[in-house]
């Protein structure tokens, strides 16, 4: 069966690295077929949406979706995308490469984030010109759901320490609701793992990266922690995730849409190409990925390198190197 992946490059530089991503996926040759969607800025300015249906249609219907960037738009885009794919957990590699200055070169972390509540949830209210009010929604359901997944994500990819972030100290009913749920998932598949406190985890994480693998958190302290941590290995600009949901997923890389440098042709590809092989994982193409992760770690370490790495490679000679290695 050929698999229908949904494009969308959206706003600044995922219109420079979604195309050089394409162009190492079609070097694969695993016959996607590869399917335009519209979405951002422009769009809005132009359609008065920034998200037409059709768009969300197509990610919804596709089997897998990768996505550039979003810019001004990001919260009208990418928060219905994930909803368009089922997305419940989102998942963000904290990796240092080789041939890339990174604080802590020994990091090697993955954040499953819960991706549908907490205070995200968006359960707002202004109840007089003084007064705000945000719930924070937490569930059995949705915390069992994240830590099944957090658990079989560690052992499928060989991380034996696990680690689950919360607060419960302060917000005793939320997170003492989440840690409930995690403990009951570990002790029904027989899974160890360790609890912290989130503040005092964003500490041991600078400290001692190495002491962590995976970690299993609430929406907001998810969003944090994996920022954080992509400071210990040089920044957003290599980091790749993943918005997964129980039968489709959603790929993009977590830098942005970068407007200082869009339109140069310079943005390096290499967080985009390796969302792109957490898709081919995701769509049990186990060993197309391995591959293509160590092409784009062999350019990473040996060049050619984008501006924002040292170098002065375009975007194209870095899609091409991969190619080459590949």
């Amino acid at each position: 069966m050929t698999e229908q992946i949904a494009v969308i490059p959206g706003d600044g530089i995922g219109q420079e690295v979604v195309p050089a991503t394409l162009d190492v996926l079609d070097a694969l040759d695993l016959g996607f077929e590869f399917v335009d969607g519209d979405a951002g800025d422009a769009v809005l300015e132009e359609r008065g949406e920034a998200l037409p249906d059709e768009t969300y249609e197509l990610a919804a219907e596709s089997d897998a979706t990768l996505f550039g960037a979003a810019g001004e738009t990001a919260a009208d885009v990418i928060l219905p995308l994930r909803e368009a794919v089922g997305s419940f957990a989102n998942v963000r590699p904290a990796r240092a490469y080789p041939g890339v200055d990174a604080v802590k070169p020994e990091t090697d972390l993955v954040f499953v984030r819960e991706n549908t509540e907490g205070v995200y949830a968006g359960i707002e209210s202004q109840l007089s010109d003084d007064v705000t009010t945000l719930t924070r929604l937490i569930t059995d359901s949705a915390s069992r759901r994240i830590a099944e997944y957090g658990f079989e994500y560690a052992e499928a990819n060989g991380y034996e320490d696990v680690t689950v972030a919360h607060k419960a100290n302060v917000m005793r009913t939320t997170d003492g609701q989440f840690l409930e749920s995690c403990s009951a998932v570990a002790e029904e598949g027989n899974y160890e793992y360790d609890e912290a406190l989130m503040d005092a985890l964003a500490m041991h994480l600078i400290m001692h990266p190495e002491d962590y693998g995976v970690v299993i958190c609430p929406n907001l302290a998810g969003d944090m922690l994996s920022d954080l941590a992509a400071g210990l290995v040089g920044g957003l600009g290599l980091l790749p995730s993943a918005n997964v949901g129980p039968d489709n997923a959603l790929f993009e890389p977590v830098h942005g849409s970068a407007p200082d440098i869009a339109g140069q042709g310079i943005a390096n590809p290499s967080a985009m190409v390796l969302s792109a092989a957490m898709m081919l994982e995701h769509l049990d193409y186990a060993d197309e990925a391995a591959t293509l992760r160590s092409a784009v770690e062999s350019v990473l370490e040996d060049g050619p390198k984008t501006p924002d790495l040292g170098g002065d490679a375009s975007t194209e000679d870095v899609s091409d190197a991969i190619i080459d290695r590949l």
